[in-house]
């Protein structure tokens, strides 16, 4: 099943964000937000983001709950050093997977991480407390009955940090954002071509500038929703709070339907398309929620 995963078409995604300094509000969240820009832009559906606690029987939960329900499952944090990362060992435990010390990422660790300046006496020869704490970054949830390659990923060349899968679908990562957004990045060519557009043309999101009220436009966005739900468009409708002007959009694969749209769309809303929400604010207008 697990190898299975590995390999299956990509629809559906979802997001697990690790932390208790996220919940506390000491760490703003910013990998959820840039990870729905990396689906959008794929055409994958990101059905789900949650924030859990660095709590065993949570991360257990949901780890078995999103893999199962999804087609390609990102994690966001708790794989340091310390004694609060605890995401590597959940995930162990919620697969009945060891804790196996992955050999290449030691390798890579040694070959690429920099002494820290106050550890310029630290030695790999040495079992010392930080050496250990080093190699509990790389004691990766193992399935030795699958092949490595399906299991440690290095998306980067200049990077020890591996992208640990589990189960075939569940992608662990660092909560670090530069590391994060980097990793997948590295990542996206390996998943081209199990999306369903395979040229990674996503889908697309036309955007409209409407000085009306949503109340004034409501009736039109509704009959404009009902005609073109068979062709997979989604027509949304959002208030600029503060603002002069708000946003309809219309998102959907089927661009030149969607371009054929636009003169319909602007004359309804009394607006017009535009590239960038925002671009054409001005002070004063009448705005309602």
């Amino acid at each position: 099943m697990a190898q299975d995963r590995s390999k299956r078409m990509i629809n559906t995604a979802a997001c697990l964000i690790i932390g208790d300094e996220v919940l506390g509000g000491k760490t703003v969240d910013t990998n959820s937000a840039w990870f729905a820009k990396y689906c959008f832009s794929l055409g994958i559906a990101l059905q789900r983001i949650e924030v859990i606690a660095d709590d065993e029987s949570e991360i257990i939960e949901a780890a078995r709950r999103m893999s199962a329900r999804y087609d390609f499952v990102v994690t966001s944090g708790g794989i340091g050093p310390t004694h609060d990362d605890i995401t590597y060992q959940s995930i162990a435990r919620a697969f009945d997977l060891p804790l196996v010390l992955h050999e290449g990422a030691l390798e890579k660790m040694k070959r690429l991480s920099k002494p820290h300046p106050g550890q310029m006496n630290f030695s790999w020869e040495e079992d010392t407390p930080a050496r250990r704490a080093k190699m509990r970054m790389i004691e990766l949830p193992y399935d030795k009955a699958l092949p490595d390659s399906d299991q440690v990923l290095f998306a980067a060349d200049d990077l020890w940090v591996p992208i640990n899968v589990v189960n075939g679908n569940l992608h662990i990562l660092p909560g670090i954002p530069r590391l994060f957004e980097k990793m997948l990045t590295g990542l996206k060519p390996s998943l081209l071509p199990r999306l369903t557009d395979p040229e990674g043309k996503g889908v697309h999101r036309v955007l409209f500038s409407t000085p009306m009220p949503e109340s004034e436009v409501a009736g039109y966005l509704t009959e404009l929703a009902a005609k073109v739900k068979g062709r997979g468009v989604n027509v949304g409708s959002y208030p600029r709070w503060g603002k002069s002007r708000n946003t309809v959009t219309l998102v959907g694969r089927d661009k030149e339907f969607m371009e054929g749209l636009v003169p319909e769309v602007e004359e309804g809303v009394k607006g017009k398309r535009i590239q960038v929400e925002g671009e054409d604010d001005s002070d004063g207008g009448d705005k309602d929620a």
